[in-house]
């Protein structure tokens, strides 16, 4: 007698017009803010009494991750009292993924996580964050007859396009990213797919230029090994698997810096093998994620103009947000804070340090008298963050935004 596989599980479509008509209304109670469409509208300017605020032209939610969150709120409509799990934080903001907790959506990694992938069962609803996820994991879920709500940012597949491509032509992908970020995970997991592939992320461009001197010059396996520990695929070979390299990236980082990634790598290879054969060993294709681009951009901009300070608003571990904090610590003083909450007074203000890894207090942050704050907000903020912290700033000036927006 035969035995015939299970018939795999129907497909359930969420974004039907009635299901999202609910969603968007639900979504945009959540994190909308009427005050800061106002403030768009005169010019991304708010002042009084001595206090200017310039908004960034572009800043908060991208397409991406308002359809991320479009999918997993459609996904409890659809699913009201089934157990829905998603692998982790569905985007980097804490308060986003805190709403999706209220919602009983049980999450199945990281430091609240209340569910494990061994629970799981045939049927079982399982949410793919933005940032995707490694294809041991798909695989996992699918050996378990889970079903998928796949909020994976089309940006992100791209990239995995590539990778699969430069596996396929036996190219190695140099990924710029963090080992550790889930997205840059999920792209290695790519570049290994087939069995053909490898890959070595660089992170800075002082290991960029490490492994350009290994190109060019050669030199000690063992301690190239032993400095990318954890950022490269198994079997990886400095000596075999750098003779042809693809450039790809964490669709997150700035676009310069993977720019001069790309450019130093370009050279390294010519210089090794020679201008005429350098379309054998080097590919790139530009794989920067369009809205953050358009974000370091705006506040590139913004940056121009008279500031005094800036804060930059969003979570701590949103890869596309540090990068905006950086932006503006070259500059001037600026404070990365997850919401209004850590603008504690005049005096003290709570910032996350990116050399330091954890907040720090710094005091007399707020000067008096004129002053001129620019805003800016990763991919991943909601708006309502945004309207808490500019609300805050007045306040602590000892003015209403709504009797201003009232009077004028």
């Amino acid at each position: 007698m035969s035995t015939e596989a299970p018939a795999p599980p129907p497909k359930i479509n969420l974004r039907r017009p009635d299901i999202m008509e609910a969603v968007q209304a639900q979504v945009l109670s959540h994190y909308r803010s009427e005050l800061v469409d106002r403030i768009r509208a005169r010019g991304h300017v708010l002042s009084a009494d001595g206090l200017t605020i310039k908004l960034a032209k572009e800043f908060g939610f991208c397409y991406g991750v308002e359809r991320a969150i479009d999918l997993a709120y459609a996904a409890r409509k659809v699913f009201p009292d089934q157990p829905i799990y998603i692998l982790g934080e569905i985007i980097h903001n804490p308060e986003v993924n805190d709403q999706l907790r209220d919602m009983g959506i049980k999450f199945l990694s990281g430091k609240e996580k209340n569910a494990d992938i061994e629970e799981l069962k045939k049927d079982d609803v399982v949410i793919i964050p933005a940032f995707g996820t490694e294809m041991s994991v798909m695989e996992t879920l699918r050996a378990r007859g889970c079903r998928f709500v796949d909020t994976t940012c089309g940006d992100v597949m791209s990239v995995w396009k590539r990778v699969r491509q430069y596996a396929d032509d036996s190219v190695t992908s140099i990924i710029h990213g963090k080992a550790w970020h889930e997205e840059t995970k999920a792209t290695s997991s790519r570049a290994t797919a087939s069995g053909r592939g490898h890959y070595l992320v660089v992170f800075t461009l002082a290991e960029t230029d490490y492994v350009c001197d290994y190109i060019v010059h050669g030199g000690n396996k063992i301690e190239f090994l032993a400095k990318f520990k954890g950022a490269y695929s198994p079997g990886f070979d400095p000596d075999v698997h750098l003779s042809a390299i693809g450039v790809a990236n964490q669709t997150t980082m700035l676009r310069g810096e993977t720019e001069e990634v790309q450019r130093r790598l370009r050279s390294a290879m010519g210089t090794k093998y020679g201008a005429a054969e350098l379309g054998k060993h080097f590919r790139f294709f530009d794989t920067i994620c369009g809205a953050t681009q358009d974000r370091q951009d705006a506040l590139e901009k913004l940056l121009t103009q008279p500031l005094d300070l800036l804060l930059v608003i969003g979570g701590y571990n949103s890869s596309n947000t540090s990068h905006l904090a950086e932006m503006g610590e070259a500059r001037l003083p600026t404070f990365f804070i997850k919401n209004a909450a850590k603008m504690i007074s005049e005096k003290a203000i709570q910032h996350y340090n990116q050399h330091l890894h954890q907040e720090v207090e710094t005091q007399n942050w707020l000067p008096a008298g004129q002053i001129t704050v620019g805003i800016t907000a990763g991919a991943s903020c909601p708006n309502n963050l945004i309207e808490d912290a500019i609300r805050r700033l007045f306040e602590l000036r000892g003015i209403s935004v709504q009797e201003l927006l009232s009077a004028n």
